[in-house]
């Protein structure tokens, strides 16, 4: 790869890291909005949905980990 292809694609590495802290921070209100439902109400559509958010940016956050990752890998 030459200078001008690897300096582009070094160049999104800020912009990758910063979504993933995004989801990383978006997952963890989440997280404690679950935590802090009260038993009685985990049945609801609200906790029910906060548990299918949860599982969403889980998924999200590792995708963008693994691309952290691999553009690390990139010399």
């Amino acid at each position: 790869m030459n200078k001008v292809r690897m300096a582009k694609i070094k160049s999104v590495m800020p912009s990758v890291v910063f979504a993933r802290d995004a989801i990383e921070n978006a997952l963890n209100e989440e997280q404690d909005y679950y935590d802090n439902i009260p038993e009685n109400l985990l049945e609801s559509d609200r906790a029910c949905a906060s548990e299918e958010y949860i599982s969403i940016l889980e998924d999200v956050l590792e995708e963008l980990s693994n691309a952290v990752d691999n553009l690390e890998e990139i010399e």
